[in-house]
């Protein structure tokens, strides 16, 4: 027999956000996927500036001014944010393949330090460097 009360629910859960509210865990999740795409495009610079480098100094030259302008700071310090954040969320999941930290307020605490730690680790990093 046909569901009556069809009608009644919401079509999608991300309608207006009023139904669904994304959780931490999700959203880590979700960035876990998009900075080890975001490294790829980073790895793509990085050899392309290599490759500059053995061609020649006109290729190097054009390869530097992309890499050293404010658009490729830019790049270079979010793929060095990604790097941090990529390893320290595989770290997490180390932990989890474990069987340990499926607690809600373990996975609670390792989110949000995965997230506070890449930050850190991205600024120390930078003054370092």
């Amino acid at each position: 027999m046909a569901d009556v009360n069809r009608g009644n629910r919401p079509l999608s859960p991300f309608m207006l956000g009023k139904y669904y509210r994304f959780q931490l865990n999700s959203v880590t999740s979700i960035m876990t996927r998009v900075t080890g795409n975001a490294l790829v495009v980073g790895g793509l610079l990085v050899t392309w500036w290599l490759l500059a480098a053995a061609s020649g100094p006109d290729a190097f030259a054009t390869a530097d001014a992309v890499l050293t302008s404010w658009f490729g700071d830019l790049v270079m310090f979010l793929s060095l944010w990604a790097l941090w954040y990529h390893a320290l969320a595989g770290l997490r999941h180390l932990y989890w393949d474990t069987g340990r930290g499926f607690s809600l307020s373990e996975v609670r605490i390792l989110g949000w330090g995965v997230i506070i730690g890449s930050v850190v680790l991205t600024i120390l990093t930078a003054l370092i460097i």
